[in-house]
């Protein structure tokens, strides 16, 4: 393997917020609009509840590097599922072809299907935008839009895919609360995001996915760049966001996924060794390599 497709650079892929802009389907920009991922905005969205998602013979390539490969994988409806495994494994390429942030990269693509609840995010002409929309993701290193404000890092997302309903500020408000955040920066809102903590601005990118109330939240190690103390409280977060998101998180803390997963998977050369509840990983697995690389043997 000549290069390791989880090094690739965050700043190259980011949310879908107003510095993403990716390109829609040949159908997105014809007379007819493309299909979008069914969602249906709740009216009280702290009542919300995530969706499933289900990989089948999902394949990713970087050229004609085979990283993921033939990866069978059930996400359940609000909980989190922990993707383990040594550097290079194909975790967070697997994580990234989710909500389609993989076929970004020039050169990648990927095959097989990944359904949202019954619906497959790969089908033809889909408005891949909606899909992020559905499938939102916090990546390893924060990254808040350095010359906006902490209100409007919250708010792009909404302006970008012109929400309506609940008026702007409150739904700002409602993120931010949702993150964790709203009491330490309810009195500087209009001060730069990027003059926040590393940990402060973690859970502001967590707030600025939460404001367009996705279905499921996908996480690309969010705290291997934070302090202990801000790392549990971004740990604290997850464990209050499954009651209403369905969470999916890439760690190389054996840890971590043990504190907050219900699940866990572990990976290995880009295929998916094993799979169950967490607490069977770490204590009992059923595959040799499992128990290797839980107990540090390797990796």
């Amino acid at each position: 393997m000549t290069a390791d497709p989880n090094s690739v650079s965050q700043e190259s892929i980011t949310v879908t917020t107003p510095d993403a802009n990716p390109p829609l389907p040949d159908s997105a920009t014809s007379s007819a609009p493309a299909p979008t991922v069914q969602t249906e905005a709740p009216s009280d969205p702290t009542t919300t509840t995530g969706r499933a998602v289900t990989l089948s013979g999902l394949h990713a390539y970087y050229g004609t590097q085979h990283a993921v490969k033939g990866v069978d994988l059930a996400f359940s409806a609000n909980k989190v599922t922990a993707i383990i495994g040594p550097s290079g494994c194909g975790k967070s390429t697997m994580v990234r072809c989710i909500n389609r942030m993989h076929e970004e990269i020039p050169g990648a693509r990927a095959e097989g299907h990944v359904l949202l609840d019954d619906q497959d995010v790969y089908a033809p002409g889909l408005d891949v935008v909606s899909v992020r929309r559905a499938i939102g993701m916090v990546f390893q290193k924060p990254n808040p839009f350095p010359t906006m404000s902490i209100f409007d890092n919250v708010a792009a997302g909404l302006r970008l895919t012109g929400s309506r309903g609940t008026p702007l500020k409150e739904r700002v408000e409602r993120s931010l609360v949702g993150a964790g955040l709203w009491d330490e920066v309810k009195d500087r809102l209009h001060s730069p995001g990027a003059g926040l903590s590393g940990g402060q601005q973690q859970r502001l990118c967590i707030a600025r996915t939460i404001a367009v109330e996705p279905d499921v939240i996908l996480m690309d190690e969010p705290c291997s760049a934070l302090d202990p103390i801000a790392t549990l409280r971004v740990e604290e977060l997850i464990s209050e966001l499954k009651s209403r998101y369905t969470i999916v998180i890439v760690t190389h803390n054996m840890q971590q996924a043990g504190r907050v997963a219900d699940s866990t998977a572990f990976m290995l050369n880009g295929e998916l060794v094993e799979f169950g509840p967490t607490s069977q990983i770490f204590t009992n697995p059923t595959d040799e390599r499992t128990e290797q690389y839980v107990s540090g043997r390797f990796g």
